[in-house]
């Protein structure tokens, strides 16, 4: 039997006879595998999943939004993020290594650390000149679905299971132009060593340099709560430790500092911060922050 190929070869060449202006030859089968994915690569929201954010419902739960009005707390993720952004693309005062991954994190549970990725990925999708990617990497305890009102689905866990696996199919596009994202995943019992292998490096070099323009949030796991959690740090350009005002130990601050101490860029964000005014105190709107100091 005659294989389309040949069907296809015998056809050109009657074409040809013809008169047809056609190729002199056939791409070869692995040339077309390589086109498909090339394709794969360079068309990321070809296999995306597509979701809809209720943006109404973040606004009413304190998050960002790129369609509420003016407030508080967008202001103030404004001032958070610039100095992110500027060490992401490489126009800080010195070049960051991986300084477009940036890993949120506290050093205990209920922190706002999930509260503070989602804010920052928001603000950051506002931008003219960058994306941002939010990645639930807390996978013991996954919540930014949750709080997102989304769907769970496969994820982080399942790229570093499998690396034939393409990232765009894993991938959320949402309703917000600039912001995609990647849950946590596919369940897993040794979801601490997945996230410690040599696999996981490799996703998070590719993340890392395959699109200039993006920013990768990462919700990470507490820093003394979970070991999968200073291991990400270790691949990081940039980490946000949030700390809650009034609650969280000094000396566990400086125990989840110590944990982190390779990282290029620390920024401690004090959540819940008390603000003085005329008359007594304030919590300001939603989750506001006292002081932002940044640690290169």
């Amino acid at each position: 039997m005659t294989s389309l190929i040949e069907q296809a070869a015998q056809r050109l060449e009657q074409l040809r006879q013809a008169g047809a202006d056609v190729p002199e030859t056939l791409p070869t089968p692995e040339a077309i595998a390589s086109e498909q994915k090339t394709f794969r690569v360079s068309n990321p929201s070809a296999l995306s999943r597509r979701v809809e954010i209720d943006l109404d419902a973040l606004t009413r739960a304190g998050i960002v939004s790129p369609n509420a009005p003016r407030s508080q707390i967008a202001d103030q993720y404004r001032v958070i993020k610039r100095p992110l952004i500027q060490n992401a693309m490489g126009k800080g005062a010195s070049a960051v290594a991986n300084g477009n991954l940036i890993m949120v994190t506290s050093a205990l549970p209920g922190e706002g650390k999930t509260f503070t990725a989602i804010n920052l990925a928001m603000s950051i999708a506002t931008e003219l000149d960058c994306t941002v990617m939010l990645v639930d990497a807390d996978v013991a305890r996954p919540s930014v679905m949750r709080v997102l009102g989304l769907p769970a689905g496969p994820g982080l866990l399942d790229l570093v299971l499998d690396e034939s696996t393409e990232l765009s199919g894993m991938l959320m596009r949402t309703s917000i132009e600039k912001l995609t994202i990647l849950p946590s995943g596919t369940p897993h019992p040794r979801a601490t060593e997945l996230l410690a292998s040599d696999a996981m490096t490799r996703l998070l070099t590719d993340m890392a340099k395959r699109y200039s323009d993006r920013i990768i949030v990462f919700d990470s796991p507490p820093l003394l709560l979970a070991t999968e959690s200073r291991v990400l740090a270790s691949h990081m350009g940039q980490i946000v430790v949030v700390v809650q005002a009034e609650k969280t130990l000094q000396s566990d601050v400086a125990q989840a500092l110590a944990t982190i101490e390779s990282c290029p860029v620390k920024l401690m964000l004090l959540n819940q911060a008390r603000t003085v005014f005329k008359g007594g105190y304030e919590y300001g709107y939603g989750y506001g922050y006292g002081h932002a100091e940044q640690h290169a």
